[in-house]
This record gives C-alpha cells, structure tokens and sequence, in this order.
C-alpha cells in the first residue's frame, strides 16, 4: 500500500526539470525537483554521465519528502550543453516515471538484452586474461559488440555483449550457452583460481553495464587492502577521504578530496546507493584538476554510521570506487571495421608486446567498433615505451587508425593520433 501511495504523490507531483544556459557564464545549469525516492541521486547522475557531461559543481538537498539538486555542467570539449536534442532529451528522460531508457548516443548505458547476450566475468587478474577470453568466444563463433572491462586490487571484471557471429542475433541455444559457460569458466580459473572464479549469463531486460561492474566489484570485496607499490603511494592518485560525525543533526559527514576525471560522481553516487546510504545534503566543486565532495548521509533505516568498523568499510569502498577508473595507464583508441575475431587479435598483439590491459571499453555502432584500452607495461611500475607503440601500429593493419593519449608523465612521440597502412591484419578475409 505505501508503495501505491509514493507512486500517487509522484504522479501528483511530477519531477520538473531547468536547464539554464545564462546564469553561469561558463556551465549549464541543470536543476531537478522531484518527491524523494531512495535511488533518485543516482538515477540523475547516471543521465548525465551516459551523456558524457562534465560536472563541474553540483549543490545536493534531499530533506523531508522533497528532492533539489543543481548541477553545473559542460560538455567533453569544454562548452556549454546547447544542442537542442541533448537538452530535450534531459527534460524528458528526468520527468519521466521511467529513467531506465536506452541511451541518447547508443554506446553507453541501456539496451534490451534480446538483442545480444549478455556475459558477466569476474576472477583474479593477470596479464593475458582479456585476450584469452576474446579467443574463446572467437572459437565459439561469437562476437563482442560491446563490453566494459574493470581491474582492480588484483580482481577483474567484465560485462561483455555478444551475438551469433552467423545470424547476428544473441545466441539463444542452451547447448551452445553451456559450452561457452564451461570453457570461459575454465580461462577464469587460471592458476587454480577455482572458488573466485565466476561466469554468468545476465538475465533478460535491462542493466547499466557500469553500475553493475561496480555491483560486482563490491560483491568480490576489491575494496579491501592490498600492499600499495611506492609507486602508487607516491603518484598522488590515491583520494583522501574523512567520515566524521555530526551530531547535533544525527547525520555521518563524508568528505573526499581526489584528482578529478569523467564520471566521478556516478561512481561515488552508485557506491554509496549500493551501500544503501541515503545524500540529504552534498555539495561537489572541481578546479585545478582537483574534486572536492561533501555529503551528509544517513542509512536507509535512518541512523548514521554508528561504528569504527562501518566508518573503516565506507572509506574503503569509496576508495575503490573511485580508483576502479583512475590509471596512470597510456589510453589507446582504436578505430575500425568490425568483424568476428577483431577483439582477439587485437588484445593478441597487445599481450604479444608485453602490454597489460587495465581498463577497456568496446562498442560497435553501424558496423565500426570503437574500441578504447588503457594500457601499462607487464610490471605496471614503468611508462609504455614509445617504440613498443610503433610496434603495434606496424601491426595493426590497414583501414585501422589508432589514435594514442599521452598521459603528462610519460614520453610521448611527436605524432599521438594517426592512421596506418602497414599490412592487413584487419581487413576483412572472405574464407
């Protein structure tokens, strides 16, 4: 009954969306008003993160049975959001009753899982791993249309989309299903890694790939300690988190002080929902590369951290979620014709020159998979040689440009983003 009566007040009370291009000289400014639901934080900001906006600052008020929130944003290249289908696109995904939608630019965020299957990983990393996993779903006559990749603390986890390499279509035959489950299982298990290693097939309807890694990063406990290199304690990486008390309004105070990147927010916002604690006030400034966040949270049931371990578990799981997509890794974007098997040869060449992949996004659309791998050598304690570069893009083939991003602290060559003619490994061969 409560819950028809939270759906009423919703429907009396719609959500109403702002967005105001003049009052910031340099932001858009977005402002939400809705009825309060558990969830609704991050409902917003995955929005916005799925579009690729930055969040500049953001002012957070959820007391009572009320919602505000204002964000300032811009877009990836620096610039107010002006173009008319973004902005009508915000508006009516945020009033609407049903946030979950596919997404605006078709390669992050929702999609029936109808049209593909959908594979969740998860094990002990080690160098090779991604490319061992492409190979088998190669051989299996499957192919990736897009995945996400994640390592952290020694653990790895993917969300990977597939379709029958033949009908392109998601493989549907059980039999077929049991085969890829049994041999995916047995590349996770590597070294004997039998009880960490898992393998499943997602079910039907919808899921954000991102959220869900973060989910199962949680639930594989990446966010307890392991022995940092000197390397890492030195790099200034590593955030700076507090969680103190307030107690004269019975709320836990949570403050972070990190190197600021993409999708920041989301990924705090998503940790702490999953922890089921509740924002009622926050606030979010970033400048100089540099993000500070304060929030005032409470847990669902309404009581505030109330021990030194719980206080212990939040730092550590808030560390985690925003290191799960902070690397000092060289970042290279790939650009090519799809087809069956271009996954596996790619990661082959990677593991081939000693590189070892951290982080991977891969997406096709109309035919083009867009693919971006963040990269360290084997030790991931030296930059990636410049020559260890030229050598993948003598590899790489031709109609296949490889566009390379230069991290401050490394070497780059003169040239970071070209295309490259050398061979044919990835042209299409008609067997």
């Amino acid at each position: 009954m409560e819950d028809e009566y939270a759906k009423l007040i919703r429907r009396m009370n719609p959500p109403r969306v702002t967005i105001d291009n003049d009052s910031s000289p340099d932001a858009t400014v977005i402002q939400v008003e809705s009825v309060n639901k558990h969830g609704i934080l991050l409902e917003v900001v995955q929005v916005l993160s799925d579009l690729d906006l930055v969040i500049k600052k953001a002012y957070i008020s959820s007391d009572g049975g009320w919602f505000m929130e204002v964000f300032n944003v811009i877009d990836h290249d620096g610039s107010k959001v002006t173009d008319d289908g973004v902005v009508n696109y915000i508006k009516k995904v945020l009033e609407s009753d049903a946030i979950y939608v596919p997404s605006l630019n078709g390669s992050v965020g929702l999609k029936p899982s109808e049209d593909y299957t959908s594979i969740e990983l998860v094990g002990t990393d080690r160098p090779g791993l991604l490319s061992e996993v492409s190979a088998v779903l190669t051989d299996l006559g499957c192919n990736v249309v897009d995945a996400e990749i994640w390592t952290h603390n020694a653990r790895a986890a993917a969300v990977v989309h597939v379709t029958d390499g033949k009908t392109n279509f998601a493989v549907e035959d059980p039999k077929r299903l049991s085969t890829i489950k049994k041999l995916l299982r047995n590349v996770l298990k590597g070294n004997n890694d039998l009880e960490t290693a898992k393998m499943t097939l997602s079910a039907p309807g919808y899921m954000h790939r991102q959220r869900r890694l973060h989910q199962i990063m949680f639930a594989e406990r990446d966010y307890e300690k392991v022995e940092k290199t000197e390397q890492e304690k030195e790099s200034g990486l590593r955030p700076h988190i507090t969680v103190m008390d307030c107690v004269e309004k019975d709320y836990t105070v949570v403050t972070m002080r990190c190197v600021d990147r993409p999708k920041l927010l989301f990924d705090v916002i998503c940790t702490l929902t999953d922890m089921q604690y509740v924002v009622f006030h926050g606030v979010v400034h970033t400048g100089d590369m540099e993000a500070y966040q304060e929030y005032y949270i409470r847990h669902v049931d309404g009581s505030p951290v109330s021990s030194e371990a719980e206080r212990e578990r939040v730092m550590q799981c808030l560390e985690a979620a925003i290191e799960r997509r902070t690397s000092e890794a060289l970042e290279l974007e790939l650009c090519t014709a799809d087809r069956v098997g271009l996954l596996s040869d790619i990661t082959r060449i990677f593991r081939e020159n000693s590189l070892c992949i951290k982080r991977a996004e891969i997406s096709t659309e109309g035919g083009t998979a867009k693919d971006k791998f963040y990269v360290t050598d084997m030790t991931s304690n030296n930059p990636v040689d410049p020559k260890t570069i030229d050598s993948i893009q003598r590899q790489i083939g031709e109609q296949a440009a490889l566009h390379v991003r230069w991290k401050s602290s490394q070497s780059p060559p003169e040239e970071t983003t070209m295309s490259f003619l050398f061979g044919n490994l990835f042209k299409w061969q008609s067997s």
